[in-house]
């Protein structure tokens, strides 16, 4: 009896050990970001383990792991739910039930998961689209796209590109619907980069007649130019997304080539030849003066030019829309930013408001103290649950 007794207790400190994260004060609801970074450790763990015994690569088995994630295209008394393709790329479609007083708004999402996994049918996702087409009567088109390490840049992009433009064709939004005066897009995380990043394309392609009438981004990411930000710096060991893991993400993208991710990781891997660039991405002139605050700027040390001349998807403007020059950006839609306080990826999202309102975009950015990378995805809880809202409000508004 007390032989088990000291077992369990040995084992429950084990396991509080190991769930236990030490959180600032201003974070909510801290146990449930134990409870979820606990499982998400795990099945890195697990992912590692088996990439070191040459199984197969991590980011394929985080992807196996996260597939119990998705749920089918059910429609209910609001929504109705289908999967179809768009010119051969797997989307989801949400059509609200109640017959339409006049033409319906239309918003084309984006999922993240770093390039590398994620879905459409994802319940937060999926959640997320039907909360959004009820509340907005709007039609969702939400994408799917390939993934690394099978797939690398630009073929995601390329996948998200065909399936707007075949959404933005005429027809289609005829037969959805859908009021071409009022089509929207967003996209969280890998998904706001990929937003971006075709918006940004549409404006210099000819055969688009129709222009979108806002963009709206969730804890984007916008560059891998400068991976020292001093959200970088702040937020490199905070659960679900840690400095190490964005970078693997960012490499991923490009390569299975583990050279890369070393070289980002040191921020040494930007050749000489693209060292002007760093003037698009300084951060030292485009933070707000809060965000700065008790950091020194580093000029970033050049790399091998060998890494680029391999793998030069890492320098384009369609992987790094912050490094897109004035001219484009001034043409873009009225543009909605969402950062979060403790996400690596919060000073890209900064960046870029800054850059966009000195082009002379009109851009609305909600900065959320306390909340971290991922918040939207996570509905179960207070701040998730908040956050979604207040994005749904602010597209009811504006789209």
């Amino acid at each position: 009896m007390g032989k088990k007794f000291f077992d369990s207790l040995i084992l429950g400190l084990l396991i509080a050990n190991y769930i236990y994260e030490p959180l600032p004060d201003n974070v909510e609801e801290p146990w449930k970001i134990m409870l979820l970074n606990a499982i998400f450790k795990t099945t890195s763990y697990l992912s590692l383990f088996a990439e070191i015994l040459g199984l197969n690569n991590s980011m394929e088995s985080m992807m196996f792991f996260s597939r119990f994630q998705s749920v089918p295209p059910t429609s209910d008394e609001n929504v109705t739910v289908r999967d179809t393709t768009f010119n051969d790329i797997p989307v989801r479609i949400y059509v609200p039930q109640r017959k339409p007083k006049s033409l319906r708004r239309g918003l084309f999402y984006i999922h993240g998961g770093g390039w590398c996994w994620g879905s459409n049918a994802y319940e937060s996702y999926d959640l997320l689209s039907r909360w959004t087409a009820d509340k907005l009567d709007a039609v969702i088109v939400s994408t799917n796209y390939r993934l690394a390490p099978k797939y690398h840049f630009p073929i995601q992009f390329e996948d998200v590109y065909t399936a707007l433009k075949w959404f933005l064709h005429p027809n289609v939004l005829e037969n959805y619907g859908v009021d071409p005066r009022r089509v929207g897009i967003s996209g969280d995380s890998a998904g706001g980069n990929l937003a971006a990043a075709v918006t940004q394309q549409l404006l210099e392609d000819p055969d688009v007649k129709i222009k979108l009438k806002v963009q709206s981004l969730i804890y984007p990411a916008l560059q891998n130019f400068d991976m020292d930000l001093p959200s970088y710096r702040e937020n490199s060991h905070f659960p679900i997304l840690s400095k190490s893991l964005m970078v693997r993400f960012w490499s991923e993208y490009f390569t299975t080539d583990r050279s890369l991710e070393k070289a980002m990781l040191s921020n040494q891997h930007i050749p000489l030849e693209s060292i002007h660039q760093f003037k698009l991405v300084n951060w030292s002139s485009l933070l707000p003066e809060k965000f700065k605050k008790g950091h020194i700027y580093k000029t970033p040390t050049h790399g091998s030019s060998e890494l680029a001349k391999k793998y030069p998807g890492f320098l384009d403007v369609k992987a790094s829309p912050l490094l897109a020059d004035d001219n484009k950006l001034r043409n873009l839609p009225l543009t909605y930013i969402i950062t979060c306080q403790y996400d690596v990826l919060r000073d890209d999202g900064l960046m870029y408001v800054t850059r966009l309102r000195n082009s002379g975009v009109q851009v609305v950015h909600s900065h959320v103290e306390g909340a971290f990378h991922g918040t939207v995805s996570f509905l179960f809880m207070k701040i998730g649950y908040r956050l979604a809202n207040q994005y749904i409000s602010w597209l009811d508004e504006n789209l």
